[in-house]
């Protein structure tokens, strides 16, 4: 598989189908593990990390979990592939930038991937179009079974799974859901919101995972610790909080539509306008139009423009895709000057009426 072919692609995450995927774009369900004898990745030497990768390889070939996944080694690959993985949600910001022997293997649908010697000797995650949470644990359990099968695990009777970093201990599992929120931001109810997910438990990302911005009203709400519950119970506890949050923002979208319909009507028709013409534009400026049209979409307020088509922009309009779309590096004004060219290419072909 090479990773240009990846391109035409939306992803799983991306699709714009599954269960409430009017405001859940995805989600996804991580398992951290290590192999029991050997030091932490974040305190492993090159030959130890050299041998996590050798064993992961050699497991991973020979899974039978129902994905077939590629490995492709990190430290060899230019710095716009690391790039255009992580905008693809296929690996970490800090798997991209660290150092010595590590990789990721991932499917061709992109639903499953397993990075090698991030925080973690192994990070598995499974991605779900929608609110999936069930389907996405039976996928990932099925996958960490077959793995488990061929490696062994560092697992201690009383505490579970021992990890890096002390809030992963015990399951080892971050269950998280990727959800567009603008009414609640718009309504001025979306900080209300996340100081009573801080309160319970749950933390509260941009798309990029830990440390990143939201861009876009695009929020990753997941659970902050594993130790002491089972699977089932976190994968309860944070249902019930995201169907909480769905009526919350269904709600004030309905209130949108009732109390200022007109006004919802022109700041999504100014989006589309600036996506539409503008000479340069920049990928954060993009994110915050997307939202807005994207919502004026679901509201029926913006005609001929698919979901699934919105979510294409978001992706193609961020750095490494954009350059890999031009086939060559971009400096910083060429690639707004080359985001507002392609987003108004694009719109024009689907005759995008406001």
């Amino acid at each position: 598989m090479k990773l240009d072919a990846l391109l035409p692609n939306l992803g799983e995450w991306l699709r714009g189908t599954g269960p409430e995927s009017d405001v859940v774009l995805s989600t996804r369900v991580r398992l951290a593990r290590n192999l029991s004898g050997l030091p932490f990745a974040t305190r492993a030497g090159p030959q130890h990390r050299s041998e996590v990768v050798a064993r992961a390889k050699e497991a991973i070939a020979k899974a039978t979990d129902g994905h077939k996944l590629e490995y492709f080694d990190i430290p060899s690959m230019p710095t716009l592939d690391r790039q255009f993985l992580t905008e693809r949600q296929l690996i970490s910001r800090e798997l991209a930038g660290s150092e010595g022997p590590r990789g990721v293997a991932f499917d061709a649908t992109e639903t499953a991937s397993v990075m090698v010697n991030e925080e973690d000797h192994l990070r598995l995650q499974v991605l779900r179009s929608g609110f999936a949470l069930d389907e996405a644990w039976a996928d990932i359990d099925r996958l960490d079974d077959a793995l488990e099968a061929r490696l062994n695990y560092a697992f201690h009777t009383q505490f579970g799974y021992l990890t890096a970093c002390p809030t992963n201990v015990g399951t080892g599992m971050r269950a998280s859901v990727m959800l567009h929120l603008p009414a609640l931001g718009l309504t001025k109810q979306i900080e209300k919101v996340f100081r009573a997910l801080q309160k319970i438990n749950l933390a509260v990302r941009g798309l990029h995972g830990e440390g990143s911005r939201a861009f876009g009203d695009l929020y990753q709400i997941s659970n902050h610790v594993t130790l002491g519950k089972s699977e089932p119970k976190l994968l309860s506890e944070i249902r019930e909080v995201i169907v909480t949050i769905l009526q919350y923002e269904r709600q004030a979208r309905a209130a949108l539509l009732k109390e200022r319909k007109q006004a919802e009507h022109d700041r999504a028709a100014r989006a589309l306008g600036t996506l539409s013409s503008a000479s340069m534009i920049t990928a954060e400026e993009t994110m915050e139009h997307l939202s807005a049209v994207r919502l004026g979409v679901h509201l029926h307020l913006i005609e001929n423009v698919p979901i699934t088509a919105i979510n294409q922009l978001f992706i193609h309009t961020q750095s490494a895709h954009l350059q890999k779309l031009a086939g060559h590096p971009l400096g910083g004004e060429e690639r707004n000057a080359a985001r507002a060219k392609y987003l108004k290419a694009k719109l024009r072909e689907l005759g995008a009426r406001q």
